[in-house]
């Protein structure tokens, strides 16, 4: 699992959290997929339990996570990964939008936009 972090301002536990949900989504992280333990993934991102506990515990509420005694933390069996074509349009969508010079935040605007005419 490829997780990094960045001083963008963003919590860490908010980017574990986001980065997690879009591994699941896009298919590479699978169902029942065994996640790092807490204490593991921490030591490799260099932050403290706490902080990955708090982005699993999240994620456990939203239903992409499950974590059990004994079997650790894993892929939600109801988690579903995007349809590939729907990962294809929106990569287009970022390459354009970066070719263009133009934020996420508008090309979610955008996308808004189009999806409620």
């Amino acid at each position: 699992m490829i997780i990094s972090l960045d001083e963008s301002g963003t919590p860490f536990a908010d980017q574990i959290q986001d980065q997690v949900r879009g591994l699941v989504t896009t298919g590479l992280l699978a169902r029942d997929q065994r996640l790092p333990s807490v204490r593991q993934l921490a030591g490799d991102l260099g932050v403290a339990p706490g902080t990955v506990a708090k982005a699993y515990r999240a994620l456990e509420s939203e239903g992409v996570l499950v974590t059990r005694i004994g079997s650790g933390t894993r892929v939600s069996a109801n988690a579903a990964a995007t349809p590939q074509i729907i990962i294809t349009a929106a990569a287009q969508l970022a390459a354009a939008g970066k070719r263009e010079g133009v934020d996420v935040d508008e090309a979610v605007r955008v996308l808004r936009a189009i999806w409620s005419s």
